[in-house]
């Protein structure tokens, strides 16, 4: 993930020269198997090949749009790098955590509703919620040592990851905690899993976790939809965005990328597509399925200060621009070390850089040179997938690739390549 540059600009192409959708020639190589839009920056186009080329990425998609219009499209490489078809436009990964932003927008409906409020309490709809617990330590036996929370959780607890909630990912304790009471892991699908005790109390620190999870299940309780309705109904539907979901359709399997497993010697090797099984609960937290496009038109509406192309409002320009501010005031956000190195490696995307975190994801209070403005948002997906918004030069940007480990440096810098190539296409105007 990378950052800022020095002035407005727009891209250099229009929406209008996208055109139709080009095919490259297969071939033996990574690259010979792209298959891509029309090129509208073949500096970006230059930048996303030679990763590929190089094998630093099996595939890649990237798109990028300002305020006006789509202004890139491109795939290249593979969906597999054991010989699959090639990357398409409408390739169909698995989105992870970039499900967050969905979710908290969904939330942000409920609360100009008035059926949530931000810093109230949230409705005691399950005794993690009603009465949480904190877990403090571990006796010498082992046993977990918990006590009462000294605060209500508040959904801008929840929406920030302030609420206390971790994951045993990027949480020591959170490990031991789960193999002393034997209860679910965050990432079993079980219910059971979301009724991890807090690692602090509300309001005190940052840690990423299942916060947001939590989060859903508010939505589904008090609009009384399943969390694939709702989104359906007041999210995906209005944005157009057809292959979005918690569950994908045989035709949407084909076109699904395999994860790749970065190894020791900084090779990829392809791993086999995921056995689905229907969880217990809607992951709001990381459950959903997406391709590139239908993503960059959830970026783009927010970008937009919520509504895209004239389409329905998905949420008010107020609540946009409130989800872009610092919602944590002075805690620090962004840095997580690992639990488990083969699914992430330490994370810390902006060294040396201020991070906070908006209603919706995390806040660049600086900028970075050749990227982002100071006051863009962002976050990813665990499977190396990002995307960024950048509500002051007004453009957007989603990266989409599946590899782990999550923060794997070298698809990173990937993305930062392709974010800065995208503002360096950019025009003062």
């Amino acid at each position: 993930m990378t950052g800022q540059h020095p002035s407005r600009r727009q891209v250099l192409k229009s929406a209008a020269a996208l055109g139709a959708v080009a095919s490259v020639a297969g071939g033996a190589t990574a690259s010979a198997a792209a298959m891509r839009a029309t090129a509208v920056n073949p500096a970006i186009d230059a930048v996303l090949k030679r990763a590929v080329d190089a094998r630093e990425v099996h595939g890649v998609v990237a798109l990028a749009a300002t305020d006006k219009s789509v202004i890139y499209e491109g795939a290249f490489g593979t969906r597999n790098l054991g010989g699959g078809a090639a990357m398409t436009i409408d390739t169909v990964f698995r989105i992870a955590s970039m499900t967050k932003a969905v979710t908290s927008v969904a939330a942000l409906q409920l609360v100009e509703k008035g059926m949530l409020t931000l810093d109230d309490p949230v409705p005691g709809i399950d005794q993690a919620l009603a009465k949480p617990m904190v877990l403090e330590g571990f006796e010498p036996s082992g046993e977990p040592r918990l006590r009462p929370a000294k605060r209500a959780i508040t959904l801008r607890h929840l929406l920030t990851h302030t609420a206390g909630f971790g994951y045993e990912l990027w949480d020591d304790n959170l490990v031991k905690y789960v193999k002393a009471t034997g209860m679910p892991g965050t990432f079993t699908g079980k219910f059971a899993a979301l009724r991890m005790p807090l690692v602090f109390d509300p309001g005190e620190r940052w840690e990423y976790g299942i916060n947001v999870d939590w989060a859903g299940i508010l939505v589904e309780a008090l609009s009384g939809k399943a969390l694939d309705v709702y989104f359906r109904d007041h999210i995906f539907q209005p944005l157009g965005m057809k292959d979005t979901g918690f569950a994908i359709s045989a035709a949407q399997r084909a076109r699904q990328t395999n994860f790749h497993q970065r190894k020791p010697d900084g090779t990829l090797e392809a791993q086999p597509l995921e056995t689905w099984f229907k969880p217990e609960f809607y992951a709001g937290g990381g459950g959903l399925y997406s391709t590139g496009r239908d993503y960059l038109a959830f970026a783009r509406m927010l970008l937009n200060g919520g509504r895209l192309n004239g389409g329905p409002r998905i949420l008010k320009p107020e609540t946009v621009a409130l989800s872009y501010k610092n919602a944590v005031g002075n805690i620090p956000c962004g840095v997580l070390k690992t639990t488990n190195p083969g699914r992430s490696v330490d994370v810390n995307f902006f060294p040396g850089k201020d991070l906070r975190w908006g209603l919706a994801y995390m806040l660049n209070v600086d900028g970075v040179p050749g990227g982002r403005s100071p006051g863009s948002v962002t976050w990813a997906g665990i499977f190396n997938s990002y995307y960024w918004i950048d509500p002051v030069k007004r453009v957007t940007g989603v990266y989409m690739t599946q590899i782990l480990p999550f923060a794997d440096p070298t698809a990173v810098k990937v993305f930062g390549d392709f974010e800065r190539a995208v503002y360096s296409g950019l025009k003062s105007v």
